[in-house]
């Protein structure tokens, strides 16, 4: 394991390298990010401290990530007739917490999210909490926290990654 604390703009570069990856499609580069016990979770509100105890609009783990990604490369994913596309558009992430010694970190960067799919387009806008810890000489995603401007409302189905 490395001992180098990777400075700010590598941090940085990953939160921007991982919507670059979703918004190029590039899903299994994306899963190649997170660790075995890696949490991709969208709560209802922000309040919300865990998504066992708490209804979620998503709480994947990576059998759930790995379902999806399947099932949107699939030719026999009718809901992806046309297929969505999305773009990410990202604040600069800022580095809320840090502990060097374990080797964890969490980055926080507003964002609106586009999906489009034939003529019908859907934006979301929030929050999302990247925590990455150190892996060998590689960053890898422990949890990513997507916190919605308006998740208490009946949002619509999100086909792909937010």
């Amino acid at each position: 394991m490395s001992s180098a604390e990777p400075s700010e703009r590598e941090l940085i570069d990953f939160v921007v390298r991982e919507a670059r990856l979703l918004d190029d499609k590039r899903y299994d580069d994306w899963l190649d990010l997170w660790t075995d016990d890696g949490i991709y979770w969208v709560p209802l509100t922000p309040e919300q401290s865990d998504g066992v105890h708490h209804n979620s609009h998503l709480y994947e783990d990576k059998l759930l990530r790995t379902l999806r990604v399947e099932r949107l490369k699939s030719p026999r994913a009718y809901s992806q007739q046309p297929p969505s596309r999305a773009l990410h558009v990202l604040q600069v992430p800022t580095l809320e917490t840090s502990d060097p010694i374990a080797q964890r970190f969490v980055l926080r960067t507003p964002f609106h999210y586009t999906e489009a799919q034939g003529d019908e387009i859907q934006s979301f806008v929030g929050t999302a909490f990247h925590h990455l810890v150190r892996d060998g000489e590689a960053l890898r995603l422990s949890l990513k926290r997507v916190d919605l401007l308006n998740g208490e409302a009946a949002l619509p189905a999100v086909q792909l990654f937010i």
